[in-house]
């Protein structure tokens, strides 16, 4: 009897949601912490309007930075396999959220301390650039026939469920400590929790196989020494679309 497809690729399923899960609680939780923290501890305190508005343009840094993740790793991806620049674009992630943690603040370090938030926050957005894509790819490429569109749609999963993990642990902290205490050190506590869900997203990722999909391009013709001018080239209209 034929096993079902979702039990017999439920490791690239799982390994697909979690790593893009992990990815996005990543993302999410330095969102609340520029909403909530960053303003007056990495910025000058004399006006608290602007210190929000320089806050928040650090969240925006990793927006500019994720089409070049996807460029980055999605060479690569095409030239070397698709497992390994996604194990690479979670450590990547996982170092940059985890460094976050360790930062001085404007009081103890002045300007290089918000400097090193945004080049970090800019590894956050290489990281995550190069993950969603490259998740979605691994899925679709391991899918049967006719599932294609559903196993792509579980890296989607781990949008909204990094968000409920990363806020739900903001708000449980929230709950068990007060305003000082979160502003002191209490923050810093979901960037450290990081570290733990990416050894666990490694661990997943590091048990998968090349995708069928890619061994046999690869055995049919070299890989192309630069895939994004292939795609300038060739299909301008899908890009754009």
């Amino acid at each position: 009897m034929q096993q079902h497809p979702l039990r017999q690729h439920r490791r690239v399923l799982l390994a697909s949601m979690v790593g893009t899960t992990i990815e996005y609680y990543d993302f999410f939780i330095f969102g609340t912490a520029a909403a909530l923290f960053f303003g007056p501890l990495f910025f000058p305190s004399h006006d608290p309007a602007m210190a929000t508005l320089l806050s928040f343009m650090t969240f925006g840094v990793a927006f500019v930075a994720r089409p070049f993740g996807a460029i980055l790793f999605g060479h690569f991806g095409d030239r070397v396999g698709r497992k390994s620049p996604l194990v690479a674009s979670l450590l990547l992630m996982g170092a940059s959220t985890l460094a976050i943690a360790f930062l001085p603040t404007y009081a103890e370090a002045g300007w290089l301390a918000p400097a090193l938030l945004c080049l970090l926050r800019v590894g956050q957005g290489l990281g995550l650039g190069g993950e969603w894509a490259g998740a979605s790819l691994l899925a679709v490429e391991n899918a049967p026939d006719g599932w294609g569109g559903r196993f792509g749609s579980a890296p989607q999963l781990g949008v909204p469920a990094g968000f409920i993990l990363s806020n739900g642990l903001f708000l449980v902290l929230g709950l068990k400590l007060g305003n000082a205490e979160m502003a002191q050190w209490g923050w810093r506590v979901p960037f450290l929790v990081s570290a733990v869900l990416v050894a666990v997203g490694l661990w997943m990722r590091l048990k998968l196989t090349e995708t069928a999909d890619f061994r046999k391009a690869m055995e049919n013709d070299a890989p192309e020494r630069v895939p994004i001018l292939r795609l300038l080239r060739e299909y301008p209209g899908a890009l754009i679309a």
